[in-house]
């Protein structure tokens, strides 16, 4: 067929672009296609917009990828037949740990088992998962065929310990390589690590490959591992053995780990391929866990471990950006939930509050959570398992890394060749989070790199010391000073490398180019240092110096912000005017949705007109808190002033309880008299005076004697006290008089006395009294004396005397006192009326107000106990007091007596007061 026109020749070619188009995109079945020219290069007229942007990669170099950096790693076990079927096991789960808790998932894994090879058919190694991906569904792969490890197969593998031929198997399989382009191709070599687990020694005594006999084996087989040890060497892959039991050759595995590669992560001491044994099995997860994150420049943080049901912990820090909770079930039966540090249960697959969720081995004895992101704290783990399921102790830890962010500042920041330069750093992670806690930076070392045209690299130390140009020790910023080389010409490239445990760098480089000569225009930029809410500003200013001929148009721009915040530069663009030094301020708004903590980033000063050439910057040094509530703004005042209501409530407590105690009448007894005679007596019980108020009646009803009674209805007479202590009744029906304790006063046709009660407001007692005297007596006796009267006399004194006499007498008395006494004889006296009979071999006491006389006459003894002294028996006044009373007696007799004395004696008596009690009035 002819085509005889140029339309239809280009409709052929359009067909024919159409059919080839996605042929060559796909590529040959089974082989990865090769990138296709740009469609700019075949049709060079044609518009830009018509450019196809399907494949980016293949035309330009994409920034590093995110995250932690990959590890190709085989974990080598041995399964020779001096181990028992438990050490087994805890190979497998061992195993199963590190295919599991990897935290890249761009990392590849191996797991080979080794014996040795004695006979025809058996092979020293067994490959029982070849080289994996470690992302999602890889890892579920791992997780299935590391448990081929259980199941030793003695016709395939012989008993012995061939380390040659297994060095030898994972050195081959960490060398195939990597099927990546653009930017991963450039990224650096991906690390080789070989993970040795062992319980014994060389042994290829038997293997026939070796030689003919025993002795000439093992000698081949040492120089055979030397040899492939330094062929690991060659290839860059480290040897980390890890042997356990009783029977291991220490020199041996310190020889496999220093003669591998002696490369390491970082300058991190431990990061360097060392042997470790321990004491069995039981510890390998554990130490072969630890040996692992040493190797690949991660933290293990070591959580609980318990029996299902149950909940474990482990934290995570702050500055982990990516990491793995590893559980160690063993049991597949064991189901497993996790909840992050706010308590909330998260996804095993996805993303969840800026986090991402990946598990893997939920059917396998180890299981695995890795996570981007995670939010620091501490994780809780819960774990279920169905009876039967339950005896084995599950336990859980976490593997992480820290990748962080560098900020850098370079000051100048566009420097002349030659000149010194200072270089800041500072840290944040992946959420944004800027590192201000140096704890969290143990041991970190940084150092910067700076390449550029026309010099070789140089590379310098930054430190966070406090010594200049550092400006405080501990405020996590490192710094460090640099003279560019004097050959620099053009771009500078700037790049920091961070090293600490479980700590790394995202080595993304600062860009910078030399200026020449005096530049025309220079500026600084000053920022405050501010606490601010979301919605506040922090102020700044730029000072500028135009030595140019025209006014230059400057920006200012914020770099490097944290991811999600909302941060605005006003004013953005400023105008410097020529020929001098100008001062602008401006403010930066930190926008209402911007995360609360530290921000991460810079303000700086750009130069449009000079290809955006940063003039200088400045970091952003400011917190982000919560706005203050309203408990926040007065909860000083709230405070204070619930302290003072508290105050005056305890103040009138006590008032209202003081009042309360000095109106109650529990104790006070009502005496009714009549005729200077007692008639009855009421002493008021506990509760039975509401408000300080006590009503009683007078029965006099039927001539009985006349009683006294509480008057429950609410009539009758009413004996009440005052909160200052006074005493006052109301007689039914009458005007209410006031009462003094122990005077009587009219109620009726009788007369009420009232005694005792509760301590009165100056503080002297209605019914005790304490005090002291002395007293001095003359007579020819003392003790106990008995009248013809009613009632009853105790005095205390002291006094001697002898003998027996008759006569009269009388004495006198002043004070109150007391004492003890003692005598010996008898003495009887008559006088008047009345008889008095006395026996001095006892002990007399009494009590008085302070003041008092009376002079026996021989009319005494007619006159009636209560009236002797003109007046009512009364009670003395309460109160503390001192006296000396003096008590004189005489008396004259006549007749024969025995003992120390005469019918005329003296004695002196003195006396100690101490606390009375009763009715003080002298009988």
């Amino acid at each position: 067929m002819q085509w005889t026109n140029k339309g239809s020749a280009l409709l052929l070619a359009g067909a024919l672009v159409a059919l080839t188009g996605p042929l060559a995109e796909a590529g040959t079945l089974g082989h990865p296609r090769a990138p296709r020219a740009p469609a700019a290069a075949a049709h060079p007229a044609a518009p830009s917009a018509a450019r196809p942007a399907a494949h980016p990669a293949a035309d330009t170099a994409a920034d590093p990828a995110e995250g932690p950096d990959p590890i190709d790693f085989a974990v080598v076990v041995d399964q020779s037949a001096s181990l028992a079927d438990k050490d087994l096991a805890r190979e497998t789960e061992a195993a199963g740990l590190l295919s599991q808790g990897e935290i890249s998932e761009r990392s590849r894994a191996t797991v080979i088992g080794f014996s040795s090879s004695e006979k025809a058919g058996q092979s020293p190694v067994r490959e029982v998962c070849e080289l994996t991906v470690a992302d999602a569904a890889g890892r579920e792969r791992l997780s299935a065929c590391v448990q081929l490890l259980n199941k030793r197969d003695a016709a395939r593998m012989g008993p012995g310990t061939d380390f040659p031929a297994a060095i030898r198997q994972a050195v081959t399989r960490l060398g195939q390589k990597r099927t990546t382009a653009g930017a991963a191709a450039k990224a650096p070599a991906t690390p080789k690590v070989v993970f040795l687990l062992t319980d014994g020694k060389l042994d290829v005594s038997d293997s026939p490959e070796y030689g003919t006999d025993a002795v000439n084996r093992q000698s081949n087989g040492e120089r055979r591992l030397t040899e492939e040890l330094a062929r690991a060497r060659a290839a860059g892959v480290q040897i980390w053995p890890l042997g356990f039991g009783t029977e291991i050759d220490r020199a041996a595995l310190a020889a496999m780990a220093e003669r591998g590669y002696r490369g390491a992560c970082s300058d991190v001491p431990g990061s360097v391929p060392h042997m470790r044994v321990v004491g069995s099995s039981a510890e390998l997860d554990k130490a072969l866990q630890e040996t692992f994150a040493a190797a690949r420049c991660a933290r293990i943080s070591h959580g609980t471990a318990g029996k299902p049901p149950a909940d474990l912990t482990v934290v995570i820090p702050p500055i982990a950006t990516d990491g793995s909770l590893t559980v160690s079930k063993h049991d597949p039966k064991v189901r497993v939930t996790y909840y992050d540090p706010a308590g909330r249960k998260v996804p095993t697959r996805g993303e969840f509050d800026g986090s991402t969720f990946e598990v893997g081995g939920q059917d396998g004895p180890v299981e695995a959570l890795r996570v981007k992101n995670p939010l620091p704290g501490r994780w809780r783990v819960h774990i279920e398992a169905p009876e039967g399921h339950r005896d084995r102790e599950v336990a859980v830890r976490a593997i992480w890394q820290g990748m962080l962010s560098s900020d850098v500042t370079l000051d100048p920041a566009s420097p002349r060749a030659g000149e010194e330069v200072t270089v800041s750093v500072r840290m944040h992670t992946r959420r944004g989070v800027t590192v201000t806690d140096p704890r969290q930076l143990a041991d970190l070392a940084v150092a910067a790199e700076l390449r550029g045209d026309g010099f070789a690299p140089v590379t310098f130390r930054l430190a966070d010391d406090g010594r200049a140009p550092d400006r405080k020790a501990g405020d996590v910023r490192f710094t460090g000073t640099l003279t560019v080389p004097a050959g620099a010409t053009g771009d500078l490239e700037l790049t920091t490398r961070m090293s600490a445990p479980g700590v790394t760098s995202d080595r993304r480089p600062l860009h910078a180019r030399i200026t020449q000569g005096t530049p025309l225009v220079t500026a600084g930029v000053v920022l405050d240092r501010a606490t601010v809410h979301p919605g506040g500003t922090i102020r700044g200013t730029l000072d500028v110096t135009n030595n140019d001929a025209g006014p230059r148009a400057l920006r200012l721009a914020v770099e490097n912000q944290t991811p999600g915040a909302e941060l605005s530069v006003s004013p953005a663009a400023v105008t410097a005017p020529p020929g001098g030094s100008t001062r602008i301020p401006f403010t930066v708004t930190v926008g209402g949705g911007t995360p609360l903590g530290e921000l991460g980033g810079r303000i700086a000063a750009l130069d449009p007109g000079d290809g955006e050439r940063v003039l200088d910057d400045a970091f952003l040094e400011v917190l982000v808190v919560a706005p203050p509530t309203w408990w926040d703004r007065w909860w000083k005042a709230v405070v204070g002033g619930a302290a003072v209501l508290v105050l005056i409530g305890v103040f009138l407590a006590i008032q209202i309880m003081v009042r309360r105690r000095r109106r109650d009448l529990t104790g006070v007894t009502i005496e009714l008299r009549a005729d200077g005679r007692a008639l009855d007596r009421l002493t008021i019980g506990r509760g039975q005076s509401t408000r300080g108020s006590f009503a009683f009646a007078i029965d006099d009803m039927g001539g009985a004697p006349p009683t006294l009674h509480r008057a429950r209805n609410g009539g009758g007479h009413v004996l009440r006290r005052t909160g200052t202590g006074q005493m006052l009744l109301r007689p039914r029906g009458g005007t209410q008089i006031s009462l003094r304790p122990g005077e009587p006063a009219g109620l009726d046709t009788y007369e009420i006395v009232v005694r005792g009660g509760a301590t009165s407001r100056n503080g002297r007692s209605g019914r005790s009294r304490t005090g002291s005297g002395s007293g001095y007596g003359s007579g020819t006796d003392s003790g106990f004396g008995m009248d013809d009267g009613s009632g009853f006399d105790t005095d205390d004194g002291f006094g001697t005397g002898g003998g027996f006499g008759f006569g009269t007498g009388g004495g006198s008395g002043s004070g109150s006192g007391s004492g003890f006494g003692t005598g010996g004889g008898s003495d009887f006296r008559s006088g008047g009326g009345g008889t008095d009979s006395r026996t001095g071999d006892g002990s007399r006491s009494r009590t008085g107000d302070g003041a008092g006389s009376r002079t026996r006459t021989d009319r005494e003894g007619r006159i009636p106990r209560q009236r002797r002294f003109g007046r009512p028996w009364r009670s003395g006044r309460s109160g503390g007091t001192t006296d000396n009373p003096t008590t004189t007696g005489t008396g004259t007799g006549t007749g024969r007596g025995t003992g120390n004395g005469s019918g005329d004696g003296s004695g002196l008596s003195t006396g100690t007061g101490g606390t009375t009690a009763g009715d003080p009035d002298l009988f």
